[in-house]
């Protein structure tokens, strides 16, 4: 099993921190997880306190999307696309790409949001694209990259609600294999085609 399939199963069981572990100490994680019956550290730590305290939109109930995202795992449904599959998962502020232009995937919000304040990013819609007065396709205004006179701004609560209730990944990358700042990044659904 190759190291980024160890990681990705461990992820899956909500285990974190684990990006500058080598492969016997992945393994030796991954056993030590399934033993426990998959439980791993789901719930600890920063990430799993701040899913049990975030606000999803109903009397401060948590939803089951809301607890995902905010410990940054990958969503996965009916059309995971083999970019998902295939990207490294960013499930913290302290994870790392594994090597310069590494495909990354992410649902934190504390990790969008950062990738987002290097760029001088802010979050954004397209214009045309809303239905039934809901926000229609999310993007970042980003100056210099994805300038059009269709991007409207929208809060971060407003980008981060409609990220969660569609279900999304942000695929994206910190650097290009020349070690430049990439600026390359899309959002998916794993349950439709089309994101």
């Amino acid at each position: 099993m190759r190291v980024d399939d160890l990681r990705g199963q461990l992820r899956r069981h909500g285990v974190s921190g684990i990006s500058a572990l080598r492969k016997p100490e992945l393994v030796k994680t991954l056993v030590k997880t399934l033993r426990a019956g998959g439980a791993g550290r789901r719930g600890s730590g920063p990430a799993g306190r701040a899913a049990s305290t975030k606000k999803a939109g109903t009397a401060g109930r948590t939803t089951g999307a809301a607890r995902r995202s905010a410990s940054g795992a990958a969503r996965t449904g009916r059309s995971t696309s083999r970019s998902v599959r295939s990207s490294q998962l960013i499930s913290s502020l302290q994870d790392r790409p594994e090597r310069l232009g590494r495909s990354l995937v992410t649902t934190s919000h504390d990790v969008i949001r950062r990738w987002a304040r290097e760029r001088g990013a802010k979050p954004a819609t397209v214009s045309g694209t809303e239905r039934a007065g809901r926000i229609g396709v999310l993007t970042f205004n980003m100056p210099g990259y994805r300038e059009s006179s269709r991007i409207r701004e929208i809060t971060w609560d407003e980008w981060f609600h409609t990220f969660d209730l569609r279900k999304l990944n942000l695929i994206y990358q910190e650097q290009m294999r020349d070690g430049r700042q990439s600026n390359f990044f899309r959002t998916e659904s794993p349950d439709r085609e089309d994101g």
